[in-house]
C-alpha cells in the first residue's frame, strides 16, 4: 500500500473545482477582505465620490476605497478638526465675554496694578481687581464646561459614523449617571456653592472672613473648597456646600473702631480733642495716609461703665487695614492723653489706704 494512499481523498478533494454557485469558506479570511469587498461599493446607489472615481479610473476596488475613505477616516478627521476649532473659538468668546461683563481692565494695566496694590483686591481705580479675578475664575469654569459639551457632540458623531450602536452607550452612562448623581450629591452641592460664591464676589483671596467655625486670610478659592489661615497660623479646608454664612471684614473698605474709656472726673470734652487731632495726626502721617480713606471721626461718649466714660473713634480705612491702625492708635492716644494729664480708667489704679485705731489691738494681728 502506498503512503499517499490516506491523503488521495483529500488530494482529489483539493485538485477538484468547486460547483457553480457554491461558495467556498475562506478559513483566512481577515481584514484585508473588506478592502476586497470594495469593488461592489458603487453598485445599489452608489456616493457622488464612488460614481467620480469610477469614471475617472474604470477601477472599482478603488471607487469603492475612495467612497470608504470619505465616509470614514475623513469625515472622522473633519469632525475632530471642527471640535478643535470651535472649541477654541468658544474658549475665547466665553473668556472675553465674561471679562467684559464682570468689568476687567487691560491685562497690562491689571498686572501692574497687582504688583503695586496690597495683597487685598480692592478697586483701584477703574480698575477692579477682585472682578478681573472673578472673570478668570469664571472664565475657566465655563470654558471647561463648553470644552466637555463640544468634545461629547463630536465623540458621538464620531460614533455615528463608526456606525456604532449608541443606544446600550447612552443606557449605561444613564444609570452610571443615577449612581453617581446619589454618591457625589455633596461634592455636587459644594461645586454650585463655590460657583455662587464667585459670582457674588461673597470674597476673594487675600480677604479676611469669618466663616463660622474658621476665620482668617483667605489663601486659595476653589469651586470645590476654602482655603483659610487663622491668626494661629492654622489652615482650614472648608467645603463651600457648609458655609452657611460668610463675615468679609476685608471688601473694598473697613473701619477701625477704638472705645477708649476715660474716669469720671476727666474732662470729656477736653479728651475726645485730644483723641480727635491724635487721629487725624495720624492720618495725616506719611506713614499711614496711604491705609485712611477719610477723617477720623470722634463719635462721642458711647457707653458708661462701673469704672468711667467710653469715648468712641472711629476711623474708615483699606481693606484689612484696620487692625493695624488700631494698634497705631492705641499707642498714640494714650501718650497724648497721658501729656494733657488724662489717665484711661483701666490703667488708673487708686490706692486707698484705711487707718485703724491705734488703741485697738487684736492678739491675731
Amino acid at each position: 500500500m502506498s503512503i499517499l494512499t490516506p491523503l488521495a481523498p483529500l488530494v482529489v478533494a483539493q485538485a477538484t473545482p468547486p460547483a457553480p454557485g457554491t461558495t467556498v469558506a475562506n478559513p483566512f479570511k481577515g481584514p484585508i477582505d473588506d478592502l476586497t469587498n470594495l469593488s461592489g461599493a458603487c453598485t445599489g446607489n452608489p456616493s457622488s465620490v464612488c460614481t467620480f472615481v469610477l469614471d475617472k479610473t474604470q477601477n472599482p476596488w478603488l471607487a469603492g476605497f475612495a467612497d470608504w475613505f470619505v465616509s470614514k477616516p475623513l469625515s472622522i478627521l473633519l469632525v475632530v478638526v471642527v471640535a478643535w476649532i470651535g472649541n477654541r473659538i468658544a474658549r475665547r468668546v466665553i473668556k472675553r465675554s465674561v471679562k467684559k461683563v464682570m468689568g476687567g481692565g487691560p491685562r497690562k494695566t491689571v498686572r501692574w496694578l497687582r504688583e503695586k496694590s496690597p495683597d487685598v483686591l480692592l478697586k483701584t481705580g477703574q480698575v477692579n481687581l477682585r472682578s478681573e479675578t472673578r472673570a478668570q475664575t469664571l472664565g475657566t469654569v465655563f470654558s471647561g464646561i463648553a470644552t466637555a459639551v463640544i468634545w461629547l457632540v463630536a465623540i458621538s458623531v464620531i460614533l455615528g459614523v463608526l456606525e456604532v450602536n449608541l443606544g446600550p452607550v447612552l443606557a449605561t452612562a444613564s444609570i452610571i449617571g443615577v449612581a453617581l448623581g446619589f454618591g457625589a450629591q455633596y461634592m455636587v452641592r459644594d461645586f454650585l456653592a463655590g460657583l455662587f460664591l464667585v459670582i457674588e464676589d461673597q470674597f476673594g483671596v487675600g480677604d479676611i472672613v469669618d466663616l463660622g467655625d474658621a476665620s482668617g486670610t483667605v489663601e486659595k478659592l476653589t469651586l470645590r473648597s476654602t482655603r483659610v489661615r487663622d491668626v494661629n497660623g492654622v489652615v482650614w479646608h472648608v467645603p463651600n456646600g457648609q458655609i452657611q454664612r460668610v463675615a468679609n471684614k476685608s471688601q473694598e473698605w473697613a473701619r477701625a473702631v477704638l472705645d477708649l474709656e476715660v474716669p469720671y472726673d476727666a474732662d470729656i470734652e477736653r479728651a475726645q480733642d485730644v483723641i480727635r487731632h491724635t487721629a487725624e495726626a495720624l492720618a495725616a502721617s506719611q506713614e499711614w495716609q496711604a491705609e485712611i480713606l477719610d477723617t477720623p471721626e470722634v463719635w462721642g461718649v458711647e457707653s458708661f461703665t462701673a469704672s468711667g466714660v467710653t469715648i468712641r473713634l472711629v476711623v474708615k480705612t483699606q481693606p484689612a487695614s484696620q487692625f493695624g491702625v488700631m494698634r497705631a492708635l492705641r499707642l498714640r492716644v494714650k501718650s497724648a492723653l497721658e501729656s494733657e494729664g488724662i489717665f484711661l480708667a483701666a490703667a488708673r489704679n487708686d490706692l486707698v489706704v484705711r487707718v485703724e485705731d491705734a488703741s485697738h489691738t487684736d492678739p491675731r494681728v
